[in-house]
């Protein structure tokens, strides 16, 4: 089955980067994939053959004739580089497409294309992004899922996403640890196929808050909830100084780290892998990746999109969906 990948915001790079990725298939070692969204976008940034399919299981015939395409038709075409509500209503009809035929097994993983969540909510949208719709539509609780950014030499974890860094240590408690530190885990198992998990746990304050000198998280939430999960079994260390944690020797010693706040996970991994980070919802009945880049409105429609995270997603989507089903 190939994967199902919506194209994001119709005005965004969405439509180029897939294209591109079609483009060059080869090169990249992508196996089929089915687009999922509005064909004029496409045709706005992009000249090459699309191969129109209704059924998700034509796309492997037609891949190698054009970019098969499940076309979705908003009432106005989208302006590379210019966002629009109308461009917002196709990019959520193309998302709650493309989750529907992974749920329903006609697609083998759903890989998203960047959206504007200004946009979103600007039509009423009222997740706080596409990993929170996706979990909903699967059944299961925000709460039991965790955001995964993957490298070729790093993965991180997050335990908060997007809210204020004012809010993280109000957000953080060791029942929310333990919750993502298990997904964590379990999803390098499901999704990797590493059969016994290293987990680095960082602490949120300097210093691991130098014995509560300069905080207390790490001993009232963050420790109890490492013990939590090493008394299951589980490989898991921590906490440590985040300051320490991301050079090369650090990063031999485990498989994924840990990260309290969106931004101690994500400036390490784009550092590392700006082209070719991956998002990855762990602790769904699905697979689903995501390039961890947005829209990128100011460069669409220019030919200067960069494919390579969008080639990573759709490659990591399909070594997920090998794991988790081997032949």
């Amino acid at each position: 089955m190939p994967l199902a990948v919506s194209l994001g915001d119709p005005a965004g790079i969405g439509p180029e980067i897939i294209a591109k990725c079609w483009d060059h298939r080869a090169a990249f070692g992508i196996t089929p994939f089915v687009a999922v969204g509005d064909p004029r976008s496409i045709a706005a940034v992009w000249d090459g053959p699309i191969a129109t399919i209704d059924d998700p299981r034509e796309a492997d015939s037609a891949f190698d004739i054009g970019l098969p395409l499940i076309a979705i038709s908003g009432l106005e075409a989208a302006i590379p580089g210019r966002p629009s509500l109308a461009g917002a209503h196709l990019a959520l009809d193309a998302l709650e497409l493309a989750v529907g035929l992974a749920r329903s097994g006609t697609a083998s993983a759903v890989v998203t294309g960047p959206v504007s969540k200004e946009q979103l909510y600007a039509i009423g949208f009222t997740h706080p992004g596409q990993t929170e719709f996706v979990a909903e539509r699967c059944g299961v609780s925000a709460s039991n899922v965790a955001m995964m950014l993957a490298g070729p030499s790093l993965r991180t974890v997050l335990v908060t996403t997007h809210i204020s860094l004012a809010q993280v240590p109000a957000a953080l408690s060791a029942a929310l640890i333990e919750a993502r530190g298990r997904a964590a885990l379990r999803g390098l198992q499901k999704n990797f196929g590493i059969a016994e998990p290293r987990l680095a746990v960082a602490a949120l304050n300097p210093h691991a808050g130098e014995g509560g000198a300069i905080g207390r998280e790490e001993i009232e939430m963050i420790e109890p909830a490492i013990a939590a999960l090493r008394a299951e079994g589980w490989h898991v260390t921590g906490p440590h100084s985040a300051d320490a944690m991301f050079h090369a020797s650090a990063r031999a010693h485990y498989d994924a780290a840990l990260c309290m706040y969106h931004d101690q996970g994500l400036i390490p991994l784009k550092t590392l892998h700006f082209e070719e980070g991956v998002n990855i919802t762990l602790g769904l009945p699905i697979v689903r990746t995501a390039p961890d880049h947005g829209t990128a409105f100011d460069i669409a429609g220019q030919d200067r999109a960069d494919p390579r995270a969008m080639a990573a997603a759709l490659k990591v989507a399909a070594s997920a969906v090998a794991f988790r089903c081997p032949a």
